[in-house]
């Protein structure tokens, strides 16, 4: 972190300097697997089975980037990591479990590169003459708003979407609008968002609602609006269209447009910002989640902590088998679960 006092900004910089991350050994011998994957809402506990929590992004300054907590269960072993979103997002997140998972188990040398476990890029030559770094933030350290997070009130409830399901509601949404484009992913987003809004019970009158599509730790965020009666009543086939619309604007020049802006006017986003008609989703079911195997066989589940989580936040997760795990009202920080044998 370097303060400047001429212009009162603030930049901040990674140090790599090998040292290695946090890693925590816990036991919750009294805690068996089936107290976590069979209560309608996930249980409270599972967040104590990570680390950092209520630790911001900015204060990487002073605490670790990376923490890995195991805990034993009675009768399995539960992985939870608190990465900061500043340094990663959920691609780099994945390639570095599944990664590491390789290495466990023996198939990979870990300084040999290989197709999973490739050497990384340092250089910032993809960002030339479109940010110059580093990026001053105009706030001084003692300025920037704090905003502790807190554990929600909101439960967390999971929902899987066998194959067949997906399939049957992609082919009903793109026969409805005469199309072959709408995607997977776009119909049951679509599908997720009506249910969301009917659930939230909405005033009909309300002028606008919102969905937001966060794609990367770059802040590639895309706003979709549309009132209330038109998302509730209208064919499922016309929302994932809208989706699908938003996500075709994204290019590479619209996107280099967002890093430059990000660059010269760069802001702070308040979790308070985020909360309030909208439906955020997040993750990605094209993450490479249940293929890990560290040796004790494949994992059965995938649960998160309370960090980003409230009304109306949506992550994905790809299924066990071909199917989807998607998990309404929070987001971030993966785990795996493993049972024993």
């Amino acid at each position: 972190m370097v303060e400047n006092d001429d212009d009162k900004t603030i930049a901040f910089f990674l140090n790599c300097n090998n040292l290695g991350a946090q890693f925590v050994q816990a036991v919750a011998d009294d805690v068996n697997v089936v107290d976590i994957l069979e209560p309608t809402y996930v249980p409270d506990i599972v967040n104590s089975f990570f680390s950092m929590n209520g630790v911001l992004n900015y204060l990487g300054i002073s605490k670790p980037l990376l923490v890995v907590q195991v805990t034993e269960l009675a009768d399995g072993i539960f992985i939870g990591c608190t990465l900061n979103h500043c340094i990663a997002d959920g691609t780099s997140f994945w390639h570095f479990f599944n990664t590491w998972s390789e290495i466990s188990r023996g198939n990979i040398d870990p300084t040999v590169p290989t197709s999973q476990s490739l050497p990384p890029i340092f250089q910032r030559s993809f960002f030339d003459g479109i940010i110059n770094f580093p990026i001053h933030i105009p706030f001084h350290h003692s300025e920037i708003p704090i905003e502790r997070l807190i554990p929600s009130p909101l439960k967390q409830r999971i929902f899987h979407f066998s194959k067949e399901k997906i399939a049957h509601l992609k082919a009903k949404a793109n026969a409805e609008m005469g199309t072959n484009n709408i995607s997977s992913p776009q119909t049951v987003m679509g599908h997720l968002w009506q249910s969301v809004v009917r659930s939230q019970h909405c005033n009909t009158n309300q002028k606008e609602i919102q969905a937001v599509l966060a794609f990367s730790v770059l802040a590639l965020i895309k706003f979709l609006c549309c009132t209330v009666t038109s998302c509730v009543r209208s064919a499922i086939g016309w929302v994932a269209s809208q989706i699908n619309k938003a996500i075709a604007s994204r290019n590479s020049r619209s996107n280099e447009k967002v890093c430059r802006g990000l660059g010269e006017a760069p802001k702070i986003v308040k979790l308070s910002s985020l909360v309030s008609n909208k439906l955020i989703i997040g993750s990605s079911p094209w993450f490479n989640v249940f293929g890990n195997d560290f040796g004790w066989g494949r994992p059965i589940a995938v649960r998160t902590s309370f960090a980003n989580k409230y009304d109306g936040k949506l992550a994905v997760f790809s299924g066990i088998e071909e199917a989807w795990i998607l998990k309404l009202a929070f987001h971030l920080r993966p785990c795996r679960l493993w049972q024993r044998m």
